[in-house]
């Protein structure tokens, strides 16, 4: 097998690892990194659990080989922060609409709509559906999931 030495950031933090040219970048965050907020839900690019910002874009993170993030700054849930008593607007917003149930789709729900509000500060709940369209939640019908993401639009401080 081919090793390739991958040099990226991760949340502020330059890390080195060698590794093999087929690894999944969510396999180098959760198992080289041992970052585990970042989950594993299909391996097939449909839940969006694994979901992380590679140079500030939201991106599946079962979708990328490790050695395509070289060189790059990845995001991880574990990244995130902000003012809210050290959570973001978003994190505060799944707290203060209870965007959650299981939590297990929440990190990747969370990257999802941080990368839209950088976009999009001000989104309209259509624009929120469809930015979250590709995060699967099994728990909570999604409509608190909107809320939270627009509490987080209302009561954000960038």
């Amino acid at each position: 097998m081919s090793r390739h030495e991958v040099q990226v950031t991760v949340n502020g933090r330059n890390r080195t690892a060698e590794v093999d040219a087929r690894l999944l970048l969510v396999f180098l965050l959760r198992e080289e990194l041992r970052l585990t907020g970042t989950h594993v839900g299909c391996d097939t690019s449909n839940c969006g659990a694994c979901t992380v910002l590679l140079d500030g874009e939201a991106v599946k993170s079962c979708t990328v080989l490790a050695v395509q993030a070289d060189e790059c700054d990845i995001t991880t849930i574990e990244g995130v922060q902000g003012p809210f008593g050290g959570l973001s607007a978003v994190q505060e917003g799944f707290r203060q609409e209870h965007g959650l149930q299981c939590g297990y789709c929440t990190p990747g729900m969370i990257m999802a709509a941080t990368d839209l509000l950088r976009r999009e500060p001000d989104p309209t709940p259509q624009q929120i559906r469809q930015n979250l369209k590709g995060n699967l939640c099994r728990c909570t019908g999604y409509e608190m999931i909107v809320r939270s993401v627009r509490w987080a639009a209302e009561n954000s401080t960038q």
